[in-house]
């Protein structure tokens, strides 16, 4: 027998840690043939996860609103994220908590309360949502007229959901025309937020993001506390989009890569195409903000 390969991914399913690639779901489970699913997702930096505890809370909100429930405890969750880390042997690491619906206990059976829920987890070397060298220069987003993110009253974007259908197509777009990515309004015209991150705007000083359409993100609440410690004033309210054009600095904010600028929508270049200064700042205090062991825990490495 030879040494398994941990290198690509670590999964833990049915009480069992395994190699990410032998991780999987059955094609009749309800998480994908209805994306009745939920998920969070926390990072690994230098060894130590950074704000778990706010991570699981969301998670398990999210089961709350989505009407699932698995028999892990925060602890039991906690213990397998540690236990799949330390197996991977990686210092930076994104690392998924997913519930899905599952499969009806009754072959046939189109009632979601028949279906047996499901808790599992997985690591994988830390991703960027946006590469590096964009991160450096700033990003540049792709603001489409003809698709709007999914009402709220439909799906609720503060449960985190796999419903990417309008994030894919804006996303499609957006690369097929020369941007990074793209961020999306609502059918009012409102700012929302994009495919795995809030978005922010600085306007004399102050800093705003969008309070409707969008995910409670982990980052964008650190975000909102830097900037607080810097002084600044927060509102969370409503944003036209003509309104966001005006800003003086924008930027995004994600679990992987952390408080990211902005420097163009659509035709509009923000910052002179540079990164802003109160952006600059906040970055540098996100990442300082990992060394406090207020925020980070080290993880468990075997």
């Amino acid at each position: 027998m030879g040494k398994t390969d941990w290198s690509a991914g670590v999964a833990w399913m049915r009480g069992e840690i395994m190699p990410i690639g032998q991780a999987a779901i059955p094609v009749t489970d309800w998480g994908l043939t209805h994306s009745d699913i939920t998920y969070d997702v926390v990072h690994v930096w230098d060894g130590k996860f950074f704000r778990i505890d706010d991570y699981l809370e969301r998670f398990e909100e999210s089961l709350r609103k989505c009407r699932l429930s698995v028999p892990q405890s925060r602890d039991d969750m906690k213990d397998v994220l540690h236990a799949i880390v330390a197996r991977s042997g990686f210092r930076e690491s994104y690392v998924s908590v997913v519930a899905s619906r599952g499969q009806p206990r009754t072959a046939g059976s189109r009632d979601p309360r028949d279906c047996e829920n499901h808790f599992y987890a997985w690591c994988v070397p830390f991703v960027w949502v946006f590469p590096q060298d964009v991160m450096a220069r700033g990003v540049r987003l792709y603001v489409p007229d003809d698709v709007h993110r999914i009402a709220s009253d439909s799906v609720d974007p503060t449960a985190k959901n796999y419903h990417w259908g309008d994030f894919t197509q804006g996303l499609i777009t957006a690369k097929e025309t020369g941007f990074d990515n793209t961020l999306l309004l609502d059918v009012d015209g409102l700012v929302t937020e994009g495919p795995g991150f809030n978005v922010f705007m600085v306007k004399d000083g102050a800093v705003r993001t969008p309070c409707k359409g969008v995910l409670g993100g982990i980052t964008r609440k650190v975000a909102m506390e830097i900037a607080v410690s810097h002084g600044m004033q927060v509102e969370e309210t409503d944003i036209p989009l003509a309104e966001y054009l005006e800003a003086d600095e924008l930027f995004a904010t994600t679990t992987s890569g952390g408080i990211v600028a902005i420097t163009q929508v659509g035709e509009r270049v923000f910052s002179n195409g540079v990164i802003g200064e109160a952006t600059k700042r906040m970055q540098q205090t996100y990442w300082d903000w990992h060394d406090d062991s207020k925020m980070s825990e080290p993880v468990r490495y075997e």
